[in-house]
């Protein structure tokens, strides 16, 4: 069932918005050379604690998942595209890192990611995490009521082909509200004009990612990570937006 949010109810979610966004900007300044991931996921879990929020990982254990996920962050790291799982590894000069975090607030969730690269960049790295930020912005563009599901499917799709990149369709976007993975699924790649009418009300997290030469998966042995299948590096970025009259709401923006 695809849901609805009236007017007051977007504006409670809000805070859930503001928060996610607060935990994506302290732990992507805290990454850098010589920081252990379980360090970033130690920050999220603390801010989680001092907010009075509630992860949306920590117990979660889909069907694609080999047990309760057990952190609050995922951290993907070069060739991990989503999904990484906290571990033990010290972020080396270079690193392409993805923070990815959904949270909830007063019973509202909000999901966002954001891929940066720690130390000194790569130039292929860089245009890679530069077009998945462009993909973003199409699709929230793309977002508007009246429109079509697929819209932003296309939108997203144009970036990656204009990049000469392939978009893997297993895992997108998604509705959120009183939980993170609402039944609606967003693909990254698709038809203008065709899918579900856009209405005012919905709310989703549109994700954007890609991998440099592929876009075949792997889910690592810890169960949890997905890794590109040529060991090529990935992207994902990702917002949560809520379709209003005026246009689209970004609730997860960041200063």
């Amino acid at each position: 069932m695809i849901e609805l949010r009236t007017p007051s109810e977007i504006d409670e979610m809000r805070a859930a918005g503001r928060f996610v966004a607060s935990v994506i900007t302290a732990t992507t300044e805290a990454a850098a050379v010589g920081v252990n991931l379980l360090e970033l996921d130690a920050l999220a879990h603390e801010m989680i604690r001092a907010r009075g929020a509630e992860s949306c990982y920590i117990d979660y254990h889909p069907s694609f998942g080999a047990s309760p996920f057990g952190k609050v962050i995922c951290t993907s790291v070069n060739d991990a595209a989503l999904h990484g799982l906290p571990h033990d590894y010290v972020l080396q000069d270079g690193d392409v890192l993805s923070l990815d975090f959904a949270a909830s607030v007063d019973g509202w969730v909000s999901d966002s990611a954001k891929t940066i690269i720690v130390g000194t960049p790569r130039d292929e790295d860089a245009r890679l995490i530069a077009t998945t930020e462009r993909a973003l912005a199409a699709g929230i563009a793309a977002a508007q009521v009246g429109g079509r599901l697929g819209d932003i499917s296309a939108a997203i799709g144009d970036v990656a082909e204009q990049a000469g990149l392939a978009v893997n369709l297993d895992f997108g976007g998604h509705s959120v509200g009183r939980t993170m993975h609402g039944d609606l699924h967003l693909p990254n790649d698709g038809r203008a004009g065709r899918g579900l009418k856009l209405k005012a009300g919905l709310v989703i997290a549109i994700e954007p990612w890609f991998i440099h030469d592929t876009d075949e998966i792997y889910t690592d042995k810890d169960g949890w990570t997905l890794r590109s299948r040529t060991g090529s590096r990935a992207a994902h970025a990702e917002h949560t937006v809520a379709l209003t009259p005026e246009g689209p709401l970004v609730l997860t923006a960041r200063d």
